[in-house]
Formats: C-alpha cells, structure tokens, sequence
C-alpha cells in the first residue's frame, strides 16, 4: 500500500523546479562559502552571478531552505527594527505575509 496526499505532485514538481535552480545558481558561485552557526541555526551564504547581476544565495543545511536575495533586498533588511526580526523567528518556515495578501 503506498500513502499518498493531496497535492503531492505538485509538491514533488515544485521540490524539482527549486533544486534545479539552486543548483543553476550554485554553478555560478563566486568565492567559498561563509558558514555561520549557533546552537539554534546554521546558514550558509555565497555569492552568485546571474543574468541580472550579484545575488546573495542562503541557504539553510538544517532545513533545505534557500533563497537568492538581490542587493536591494538585501539592503531592505537594513531598514528593519528588531521587532520585525523577532516576528520572523517566531513564525518559522512561514512567511511573514502571503504572496496572496495584497498590500497597502
């Protein structure tokens, strides 16, 4: 008997689709990576070259999570207080908004 669930195709093709890129992404490293760890986490940063410009690529080991961030976005984290900081740790593996909510 094999166990399935709803939207597990989907789920499966989405896991491809992201390793695929992450693995374009990391074809275009620039430099080692730098790894950062505590006892509560661990990231891993490098720098990527895509089509349109430097990317930030961090990833985390623990849970297989990455994501490419851009130098605005990076700088927007500059621009936040540490209540924001707190509010994402304390909804982990979620968004803080979803990509459906619509904006101001």
């Amino acid at each position: 008997m094999t166990l399935r669930w709803e939207g597990e195709e989907e789920a499966a093709a989405e896991a491809c689709r992201a390793a695929a890129e992450r693995g374009e992404l990391l074809d275009h490293a620039v430099g080692e990576p730098i790894c950062l760890g505590n006892e509560f986490a661990e990231a891993r940063v490098v720098r990527v070259e895509t089509r349109n410009g430097a990317r930030l690529l961090v990833e985390s080991p623990r849970s297989g999570r990455w994501v490419a961030l851009c130098p605005l976005e990076l700088e927007a984290l500059t621009w936040q207080n540490t209540a924001t900081f707190s509010a994402m740790v304390g909804n982990p593996f979620g968004p803080l908004v979803r990509e459906d909510e619509e904006g101001p």
